[in-house]
């Protein structure tokens, strides 16, 4: 890491940061305004009276706690295993992970399609889960492992001495110790869960059965395009997210930097 000590060198690595940060800004910002158009708090009252709302928000909770649980723990696993267990060929399922990374999620629709229908998981929220819990896996993989590589070895060394196995090394080192990380992870799987329209229009045949993420259907059709409640209910949309990175904030800037690749 590089420290800036001049005041001129602060002064311009200010400069530069506000300017990259505006492109991202704005959109934001013409969001909130466009979301108070017209009626103003009134769009939002509109949006939080459309039949079920309150229910898909529930679905969406639903579906992204379920998938956030089932990425923390097998990715915590994975990535503790490519780490520290001395596994034959490790390194060759490591690169196979990885390649899943290459594999854009509407690619996968139709055999997910077909599955989820074989095995009877469509039109429910397992449906969904699974291939969104499938597609985090692998970067959260990536990043949780490199997190780990820097604990040292001694102390799983020390563990062992003590009596302590493999699964007890991870439950007793790997959890408390990767708290950054698993913040990250969470967030990274929560913004996608959260976000994500295709999975949820495809397999949730039943209205009550979908996610907040199609609200603005309702607001948008031949006859009309309301886009005051469109962007009232993208700002609804965000707020659990907000909510969360400022929660975990800390937690978050740790990890992603610490388990970044070098």
């Amino acid at each position: 890491m590089f420290e800036i000590r001049t005041k001129w060198g602060k002064v311009v690595l200010q400069i530069v940061l506000t300017l990259m940060i505006l492109p991202f800004l704005f959109p934001l910002v013409a969001m909130v305004q466009g979301s108070f158009a017209g009626k103003g708090w009134g769009n939002y009252l509109a949006v939080t009276r459309v039949p079920g709302f309150y229910r898909f928000f529930l679905n969406s909770a639903i579906i992204a706690g379920s998938t956030i649980l089932i990425v923390y723990v097998l990715t915590m696993l994975a990535a503790y295993g490519f780490s520290k267990l001395h596994l034959r060929g490790r390194e060759v399922y490591f690169w196979m992970l990885l390649a899943c990374l290459t594999l854009p999620e509407v690619v996968l629709i139709t055999p997910l399609f077909v599955m989820s229908t074989a095995v009877g998981f469509y039109n429910t929220y397992w449906a969904v889960i699974l291939p969104l819990a499938a597609l985090q896996i692998p970067f959260a993989v990536l990043l949780s492992r490199n997190f780990i590589n820097g604990i040292p070895n001694e102390l799983f060394e020390a563990a062992r001495v003590d009596g302590a196995g493999s699964m007890r090394g991870f439950l007793y080192l790997v959890i408390p110790l990767t708290r950054p990380i698993a913040a990250a992870v969470m967030i990274f799987t929560l913004i996608n869960a959260w976000n994500d329209y295709l999975l949820p229009l495809v397999f949730l045949a039943d209205p009550l059965h979908q996610t907040i993420t199609q609200i603005p259907q309702f607001f948008i059709s031949q006859f009309s395009d309301d886009q005051t409640k469109v962007l009232a209910s993208a700002v609804l949309t965000a707020i659990p997210e907000v909510v969360a990175y400022v929660a975990l904030q800390r937690l978050f800037e740790r990890g992603l930097s610490a388990g970044a690749i070098k």
